[in-house]
């Protein structure tokens, strides 16, 4: 027999309802909430039972309310006195039993009288003067388990996540299908735990051979060091994890619109042009021998012509996919080509006008091309492409966890959302190309809100970060 079907059949025996956990009476009820008239409220300190503290009717605790068709499960949201009897509270207040304290409880969810499980929602509303307990310890650490009674397995994978008031018997587990099922988010405020909650889920799903790619933003996972784990980074992070292995992240990762973000292009004459350029050079790509030193010159050339060559199917491909690679190095040069008198059926001479409208794109372009803090990604340095350690990741089966530290890269051009988005394409891609079918993958995004449903970049040139909305919405 598993520890949670001896705690289940040990709570059937004795019961959910304890006298000594009896915390008040309802005395209103409404469609999602109830009134409890407190007994305890009053006490100076909170009670022990069964080595467990209970606060019998304080914010946060759960109760089980007595009903006439089974058991609510509430949480208390609002513990108050009524206004005319507030001033009993006084500053030499040292505790009193017949204070007239009131909790408000948030129905959760049903447990029905012939076993002990739990469903959501509410099945039968209590009626006024039925009794509100404290919930048991054992009997909380099993909410998630008792949710998932219909569907269990004769021996699941639990994940153990923490415990109840620190009783042992309290031990709190669930099952990974029930974690990661759907979406999983750690919310909390700002030392709330978070991270140690994170952190824990990592070791048990490392325990249970489970395969996580961890994006680090901050860099605060680099202790995490065993045979099983794998560490890379970006740039320069202050603190390196052992054996972290510097990898680059190639322009071709990018997409068109993060190349838009990131250049921030006005919409005038620059925007046209930096499309443009993107389209001749990945034609060229296609077919070098359309090139001139690498570029495509347009000047004095009939639209016929270009129409010709562009409508031949490899290039229609490659021209219109956003995705498609193209030499970032020639970038600037082809602008220059953009720029080009046109009439009625050629593109005639260099226009100086239009390039000089340009001169703002190009010194920013120059500028990110050769920023060291990106070289990165617009110079290799020699180091490997992450694209063949996530690979290698995947096919190593001893390995368990691929951390990627971020916090090397610099907020500069907001360029750590635009690669956080860039790898969440790319696993998004790995998944399609069903990569993950044999040994599928966890992801977990550390500051999350930074990188999701976000627009980044100018009013003129905005791009929407939406590879980690894709996962989660086909992801799963």
């Amino acid at each position: 027999m598993s520890f949670i079907s001896a705690t289940i059949e040990k709570l059937e025996t004795q019961g959910l309802l304890k006298t000594e956990l009896r915390l008040g009476v309802v005395s209103s009820v409404t469609a999602h909430l109830l009134r409890v008239n407190l007994g305890y409220a009053g006490n100076p300190s909170a009670a022990y039972f069964s080595g467990g503290r209970y606060g019998k009717g304080e914010v946060g605790e759960f109760v089980l309310i007595e009903s006439q068709q089974g058991l609510l499960l509430g949480r208390v949201v609002e513990v108050r006195l009524p206004e005319s009897d507030r001033r009993a509270i006084s500053q030499d207040y040292s505790g009193t039993d017949h204070l007239d304290a009131i909790a408000m409880v948030q129905l959760l969810g049903s447990v029905p009288m012939d076993q002990i499980a739990i469903s959501a929602g509410v099945d039968s509303y209590p009626r006024l003067g039925d009794r509100v307990y404290a919930a048991p310890h054992q009997f909380i650490a099993l909410i998630p388990a008792l949710m998932d009674l219909k569907g269990d397995k004769p021996n699941p994978v639990r994940l153990t996540l923490g415990t109840v008031g620190g009783a042992s018997e309290g031990v709190i587990s669930v099952t990974p299908e029930t974690l990661f099922g759907r979406h999983c988010a750690i919310l909390g405020a700002t030392g709330g735990g978070k991270s140690w909650t994170t952190a824990r889920i990592i070791e048990e799903c490392i325990k249970h051979k489970s395969k996580i790619i961890l994006l680090d933003a901050t860099g605060e996972y680099r202790d995490f060091s065993d045979e099983h784990v794998m560490h890379c980074h970006f740039g320069n992070p202050v603190e390196k994890a052992n054996n972290s292995i510097a990898c680059s992240i190639p322009p071709n990762s990018f997409s068109e619109s993060d190349f838009m973000a990131l250049f921030r292009p006005s919409q005038g004459v620059q925007a046209p042009k930096l499309r443009s350029a993107f389209i001749n050079l990945r034609m060229v790509h296609v077919d070098p021998s359309l090139a001139t030193n690498g570029l495509f010159i347009k000047a004095n050339k009939s639209y016929d012509e270009i129409n010709k060559v562009f409508s031949r199917p490899e290039i229609a491909i490659a021209i219109y996919n956003p995705e498609s690679p193209f030499d970032i190095h020639k970038l600037i040069g082809q602008i220059e080509q953009e720029c080009v008198w046109e009439n009625d059926s050629a593109y005639g001479r260099k226009n100086d006008q239009q390039w000089g409208f340009c001169s703002t794109l190009v010194s920013r372009i120059a500028n990110i091309i050769s920023c060291e803090e990106l070289s990165f990604v617009f110079k290799s340095n020699g180091n490997p492409d992450i694209s063949k350690h996530i690979q290698e990741f995947i096919d190593d089966d001893n390995l368990r966890l691929f951390r990627i530290c971020m916090s090397g890269i610099s907020q500069e051009y907001q360029t750590k959302e635009i690669i956080a988005n860039a790898l969440g394409r790319k696993l998004l891609r790995y998944a399609r190309d069903r990569k993950f079918k044999q040994r599928p993958v966890i992801v977990i995004v550390d500051e999350a809100h930074n990188f999701l449903g976000k627009h980044i970049g100018s009013e003129d040139s905005s791009a929407r970060l939406d590879a980690f909305e894709l996962i989660a919405k086909e992801g799963r």
